[in-house]
Formats: C-alpha cells, structure tokens, sequence
C-alpha cells in the first residue's frame, strides 16, 4: 500500500456527497478503559460525521467531551435500536454521515450495532469499520494460547438451563473460548467451566488502572469490575482420561467385552467419538 493510500484511509470517505449520494455509516472503536488508546482516526471520524449514535449517551458525551467534539448524540441501545432503526437508515440514505460507537471497545461486538449494520449493508449504504480496542482480542493476545483461533462466546444468559447449555456449546468445539461476564456471576462462570477445561486465564479490568490478568487455578475472586475470560476446554484425549477409572470398573464388574464398553460410553459421553474409545481401550 502506498503512502498516498494511507493518507487517503485515515479520513472519512464522508463528503465526497452529492445529492443522490448515501451516507456513511463507520462503526467506530472506542477504549475499553484507557483513554491512550482512541485512534487519531477515530477522532477524525467523530468530528466529521452529522451523528453520532451511543450506547449510552451520558458516557459517549463524556468521551466527545474529553476529545473536543462537540455533536449531536443519540442514545442507540438494546432496548432503543429496532425502535429508531429505520428513522437512522433514513437519514444515512439522505446523505448523514453516522458514526455508531459502544460505552467501550467496539460496535456490534456484544454491544448494540448489528442491526443498524445489517440493515445498512442491505440498502446498499457504505458500512465502514473504524478498528480499535476489543476486549475478546486484548486477552487472547495476552492468556498465552498456543493455537491459532479462538470462539468468541461474549456474554452467556445470565442464568438457568440456557445458560449452561450454551456455555457446553461453546466449549464443544475444542477451541478456547472468549467469554465475557458481570462481576455478579464471575464466581457461576468459572465454577461451570473449571473442570471442562485445561486453563482459564482471567482479565479484569483490561486496559485500567487496576487491570489484573493470571491463570485461574481456583480459590476466591475479586468481584470487581469487567471480566474477559479465555477458556480452553479439555481435548478428547483429556476427556478419555478423565473418565478412564470409570470405565476400567464397569469393565472389571460386568465382565462385557472392550468393545461393548465402549459402545455404552459412548451412549454415556456423546461428546467422544466411539472409534477414539474403542482405540483407547483395545491398546489396555
């Protein structure tokens, strides 16, 4: 890429606008915690769109306020953004330029913004990602993974069946997890995925003055402030140790062949593949 290029990408495509011409709709990234980490194109976004779209108003004024900019906010939350969705396309079809930005970290990424995105992106309106802080990918830079990918789980229901039906779901695909969670049900959290995985790393308070980020071995838990889990769940290989003196005794009692125990454990785990038992147990 050239310099000319670069140059070019840090400033809004904004208002090259004729008078048929859509807006821009730029899902702008803001610091989960440190104010250091707000790009100077971000900040140039915010100062040259119409509108800014907030999660929550007071705390983005807050943020326009410590930058300078001074625009027209409106609150654009869970409960908010199917109701004002198409009043807001509306307006970007009219040639408004909007910037979209979350309390922290960015847009559509466990906070509101998906739906105005789709939308847009199905009226033909330029969608333009103005990147930065994440949480997901501040921790699984730092919980020192050794594989490739990760499954970003977010925030989980917050309690019953669903709840933990979700949570197996997650961990079902043998990646490391992302999870985010409230500091009210931390303790539920890490209890349900402590014996399905080989390590946690917790992050609290991610990018802030009291930041903390430590494998989780057990044990109490500060119960403050915003977590960021990274989960690997056991691998098969895991598992089938893990119920091994199980499955030795039912052998030992009942007298049933290897490969008829490895037919009922199957039944038993269906998470495990019965040619990895029965491989398991015809090498005892």
């Amino acid at each position: 890429m050239t310099a000319l290029s670069i140059s070019t990408m840090s400033k809004p495509l904004s208002m090259q606008r004729g008078t048929e011409m859509a807006g821009t709709l730029f899902v702008t990234a803001t610091p989960i915690g440190n104010m250091g980490d707000i790009t100077s194109r971000a900040v140039s976004v915010l100062e040259s769109c119409d509108i800014v779209l907030a999660e929550d108003s007071r705390v983005s004024g807050n943020l326009l306020s410590r930058l300078g900019i001074k625009k027209p906010i409106f609150s654009y939350h869970k409960f908010t953004e199917k109701k004002f969705l198409e009043q807001h396309i509306e307006e970007l079809k009219s040639g408004k330029n909007i910037a979209i930005i979350s309390d922290a970290g960015t847009p559509a990424v466990s906070d509101p913004g998906k739906f105005l995105v789709r939308a847009a992106l199905d009226e033909n309106i330029p969608v333009v990602p103005v990147p930065g802080a994440s949480a997901a990918v501040s921790a699984f830079s730092c919980c020192g993974s050794i594989e490739n990918s990760f499954v970003f789980a977010g925030f989980l229901p917050s309690k019953g069946a669903e709840r933990v039906s979700e949570c197996e779901r997650f961990l079902s695909f043998g990646l490391p997890v992302v999870f985010y969670e409230a500091p009210t049900r931390i303790k539920d959290l890490l209890e349900m995925i402590k014996e399905k995985c080989s390590r946690i790393v917790v992050g609290r308070e991610l990018t802030k003055q009291f930041e903390e980020i430590f494998v989780y071995t057990g044990g109490e838990i500060k119960e403050k402030g915003e977590f960021t889990i990274v989960a690997e769940p056991l691998k098969k290989e895991e598992k089938v140790a893990e119920i091994d003196e199980e499955l030795i005794d039912l052998i030992a009692k009942s007298g049933i062949s290897a490969k008829t125990a490895c037919e009922i454990a199957a039944k038993v785990y269906p998470e495990l593949k019965k040619n990895d038992l029965k491989k398991f147990f015809m090498n005892k």
